[in-house]
């Protein structure tokens, strides 16, 4: 979540944001003391306050608070500024947390059902809700897991209708085809939005600008849910989603974690992407389903689940076997929540997985964005966009869409997501040479 407070008595106003930025906070401050915060960018960028340059409007960063004294004449003055919390701590609320204490041994048992309990406690604690619940299910493992513990406790609490279930893709594509098995396995309300390449490319310029964001893996994953979003919203009477996002960075989930050089590397790694969630899967998330009224809610990112696991001996978290997320599908093995196909289905990303391998939404796009930039253009990027050059067409024509809408705000992105330890030129699974589609794709 993010806070802003004012306390008139004490004269102080605080902002602070949550620990993985699941929800944004942007601040513009001026020299001169004149404080403006927007949870979205563009509500900020066309205030001047009398300034003769533009002024300058940052992301908050997640797990931090700020307090302001605040002056008589309205200015404020920043005095402090300290982190409350980061990804591997355990909050502070856990004592007041309902669950029985965990065993804290490190055996592969004890450690599994932890993870079952905590996951489960992360699902439930969420059920709070005035508006109906419902749930993304692109058939991944992430997706199903909360998904079938979703539905399970909403039976255990008798709620008064079924949960709906949402998947988006083409007819053929990996994910309907999954989505569709475990909705089936778990009794859910399920929809299916049908997903062409000419519709989402028609979206690409409005999502981008409600990403406010020009990283080229973010908008390509972000055009299919923006749809199903938008389908939710017009057509169904769920407004509360679930989503597994944080699943990937917490349980190295990335194919390219099987590349890391050794256990403490992937470790690190895996922290390094928990901070930046804020940039990317969960900038995504929250924006296109925001953006047509819808609340998201995340369990694979509750402070006491991502706090444990990161507590985990590096060596139970690395990949195993030759499959990602090895520790993870083994705590859920044998319950029955889902079909084993699915526990154990590899890693697809979820804008590789709208659309058949024979030919990748990516794919899709780069083909029709040749034609929109040309070979000048791309030979003059590194000075038309020295912050972040892009090094395609498709990344140039991002850029281009989001200069249009927030000109000389390339800062907001540090960098772009990309793999690591391996050689890679595009943020796509599909494109790496360990890449491993499942046998019935």
């Amino acid at each position: 979540m993010e806070t802003t407070k004012l306390s008139p008595c004490q004269r102080r106003v605080f902002l602070g944001r949550d620990t993985y930025g699941v929800r944004p906070l942007f601040k513009l401050l001026t020299d001169d003391g004149f404080l403006a915060v927007c949870s979205e960018a563009k509500g900020l960028i066309d205030i001047t306050h009398a300034m003769a340059t533009p002024a300058n409007i940052v992301p908050f960063l997640p797990g931090y608070f700020e307090a302001f004294d605040l002056k008589k004449n309205g200015k404020v003055q920043s005095i402090q500024m300290e982190q409350f919390h980061c990804c591997t701590q355990e909050p502070a609320h856990a004592i007041y947390d309902t669950m029985e204490r965990l065993p804290t041994r490190f055996d592969e048992e004890t450690v599994k059902s932890n993870i079952r309990s905590l996951f489960e406690n992360a699902v439930r604690k969420r059920l709070m809700a005035h508006r109906r619940i419902g749930c993304l299910l692109s058939g991944g493992l992430d997706s199903s897991l909360v998904a079938a513990t979703l539905v399970k406790l909403a039976k255990e609490e008798k709620l008064q209708y079924p949960i709906q279930t949402f998947s988006i893709g083409s007819e053929d594509s990996p994910d309907i085809i999954a989505a569709r098995k475990v909705a089936a396995h778990i009794g859910s309300e399920h929809h299916e939005v049908n997903f062409t390449a000419e519709e989402g490319i028609q979206a690409v310029e409005e999502v981008i600008f409600h990403l406010e964001t020009y990283d080229i893996t973010t908008i390509r994953a972000s055009v299919g849910m923006y749809l199903v979003s938008k389908y939710i919203r017009e057509k169904t009477d769920s407004v509360v989603i679930f989503s597994g996002e944080g699943s990937d960075e917490l349980t190295q989930g990335y194919i390219y974690f099987h590349k890391a050089p050794t256990p403490k590397a992937a470790a690190e790694d895996s922290v390094r992407l928990m901070k930046e969630l804020y940039l990317f899967d969960v900038l995504r998330a929250d924006r296109t389903t925001a953006a047509h009224g819808l609340e998201l809610r995340v369990p694979f990112l509750d402070h006491r689940f991502t706090a444990y696991y990161l507590s985990l001996p590096e060596e139970m978290r690395i990949p195993k076997h030759g499959v990602e997320k090895h520790l993870l599908r083994e705590s859920f093995k044998g319950l029955n929540l889902m079909p084993d196909e699915i526990l154990w289905r590899r890693k697809e990303a979820f804008s590789d997985g709208m659309m058949s391998v024979k030919k990748s939404w990516y794919t899709c796009l780069q083909e029709h964005l040749e034609s929109m930039v040309n070979d000048d253009q791309m030979e003059k990027a590194h000075k038309t966009f020295p912050h972040n050059p892009p090094c395609s067409k498709e990344a140039y024509y991002f850029r281009q869409v989001f200069e249009k809408h927030f000109p000389g705000r390339a800062e907001w992105l540090s960098h772009y997501w990309m793999p690591r330890w391996i050689n890679a030129t595009d943020p796509s699974a599909r494109t790496l040479s360990i890449y491993k589609p499942d046998k019935d794709q």
